[in-house]
């Protein structure tokens, strides 16, 4: 029986998944006798992916009836997300240009799994299909995960393998490689300047109960941070550039059964990036969703900061303990702190749990601005 409707234009021929059944199973060919897809729960939406699935079944593999699981991920130009809507007109072209789509299918079409600093896997790839001019499918394996609370240790035993990820002279070749990396400008010169800086000028905004109660003391300071982005963006563009994952978030390291570390995901924005990049997205990340409150973020920061100048030193790269730190300053206010403003919440009843999450990200906001503060005035050592 056989049941994929669910991949719809990301399924394949009954032929072709039985190829990669037997790879994923290491026989050299099977009799494929069950196949059933659905969709895999994901909460976190995400502009360049169409579609997550599981798809898991029997074959038969020398006289022998086997079961296999498979993990399927549409991606798409993110021109065809529903969330490409709300771009204006005018700007679409620019927008549609500026995220990078094509990344995954060449990051796992590459040998970079077997390159990876120890402590840092990938899934294994089992195909990547092309399905139209500007979309394709990665079926992997299915990785066994567990749940475990991000303490200190787990920080910087991540911070360490991302170090050593960023600093890997065969990483940064694969990284080095990709067609449309992403780059800081992009950035700048898109959202941030058509969204985020318009958001900040609007006084409306700042009258709202949620970001009054929360960023009161902040508008100031982020109206002047933003109108210099474009000192931001030179200074960071001009900070040496090592493989960065692009989203370093927990969400992406996962916990899997008899690693003692972690499975990288979610490839999209892997390419060159400052160093020090994937060190913002693993401090708020979980912050930025409400998983983790903003208490720890000092704690966890200087933690991070010196293990992942370690990692950096362990892979033969020595960055100077000031230039990182200015150059992890200037990205997570650039990224993060200058984008905090609740604005997906404003429309929802002023709850106890709103108010909360506006709070801790206004604590974003208000560590990244002393930090870059700290690290302009003086460049700051690491302790």
């Amino acid at each position: 029986m056989h049941d994929r409707a669910a991949l719809g234009a990301a399924d394949v021929p009954d032929d072709v998944l039985a190829g990669m059944v037997a790879d994923l199973l290491g026989v050299d060919a099977v009799d494929l006798r069950s196949s059933v897809a659905v969709e895999f729960a994901y909460e976190l939406p995400a502009i360049t992916t169409a579609g997550r699935y599981s798809v898991s079944g029997t074959a038969v593999a020398a006289g022998e009836s086997r079961s296999f699981a498979l993990f399927v991920k549409h991606v798409h130009e993110w021109s065809r997300s529903p969330f490409f809507a709300s771009v204006p007109e005018e700007m679409r072209e620019m927008a549609r240009a500026a995220v990078p789509w094509r990344t995954e299918a060449e990051v796992y079409a590459s040998d970079l799994a077997g390159h990876l600093p120890d402590g840092l896997e990938m899934p294994r790839t089992l195909g990547v299909h092309e399905i139209d001019e500007s979309s394709y499918a990665v079926w992997l394996e299915v990785v066994p995960t567990y749940d475990a609370a991000w303490d200190l240790a787990r920080y910087r035993r991540a911070a360490h393998l991302m170090g050593r990820f960023a600093a890997s002279g065969h990483v940064r070749e694969v990284a080095a490689s990709v067609s449309h990396p992403f780059t800081i400008r992009n950035y700048a010169e898109g959202r941030f300047k058509n969204q985020v800086l318009p958001m900040l000028q609007d006084d409306g905004i700042w009258q709202h109960p949620v970001v009054a109660g929360a960023f009161a003391d902040l508008r100031d300071r982020m109206r002047s941070a933003a109108e210099g982005v474009d000192a931001v963006t030179d200074e960071l563009l001009a900070m040496p550039h090592l493989a960065g994952h692009g989203d370093a978030c927990p969400n992406n390291l996962l916990l899997t059964a008899g690693h003692d570390g972690f499975t990288l995901i979610d490839f999209g924005f892997f390419t060159l990036l400052p160093v020090g990049f994937d060190l913002g997205q693993l401090l708020v990340g979980d912050v930025q969703i409400g998983r983790r409150d903003a208490t720890d973020l000092a704690e966890r920061d200087a933690t991070m900061l010196a293990a992942y100048r370690d990692g950096l030193a362990a892979e033969g790269v020595d960055v100077d303990p000031a230039t990182l730190r200015r150059a992890h300053a200037l990205h997570v206010a650039l990224f993060t702190g200058l984008s905090a403003l609740p604005f997906e919440l404003l429309e929802l009843e002023p709850t106890p749990e709103v108010h909360r999450v506006a709070a801790d990200r206004a604590a974003i906001t208000r560590f990244s601005l002393d930090m870059l503060d700290k690290t302009a005035r003086s460049g700051e050592q690491l302790g």
